[in-house]
């Protein structure tokens, strides 16, 4: 079984910073692209940055100067350093990856984590 486990969510002031953080556990071979999305109250789950396993990123453009994706291979991490924040970027965020599982055959699955909560205040 493979998992993902969020964590840094929190209550922070606009202009103000938190790091997400999501680990990877179980049966992993390899991750190809990792990402973060976000769900706001009563609105749809979006992307919000992605890192391939190469380094490249990709983010919305509403986050793009003050967002910054990471991650460490060797660890099955990915990071969000989130900077300047403001209160649209309230919401749930979800950790996302392409996961290589040894068992049983080195398949290639799409694992969420189970979210972590940010809320932004005025």
């Amino acid at each position: 079984q493979v998992q993902l486990v969020e964590s840094g969510g929190g209550l922070v002031q606009a202009g103000g910073s938190l790091r997400l953080s999501c680990a990877g556990s179980g049966e992993i071979f390899g991750i190809n692209t990792m990402g973060w999305f976000r769900q706001a109250p009563g609105k749809q789950r979006e992307l919000v940055a992605r890192i391939t396993i190469g380094g490249s990123t990709d983010y919305v453009d509403s986050v793009k100067g003050r967002l910054t994706i990471s991650r460490d291979n060797y660890k099955d991490r990915v990071y969000l350093q989130m900077n300047s924040l403001k209160t649209e970027n309230t919401g749930d965020y979800y950790c996302n990856a392409d996961v290589i599982v040894i068992t049983p055959d080195y398949r290639s699955i799409e694992v969420w984590g189970q979210g972590t909560l940010v809320t932004v205040s005025s």
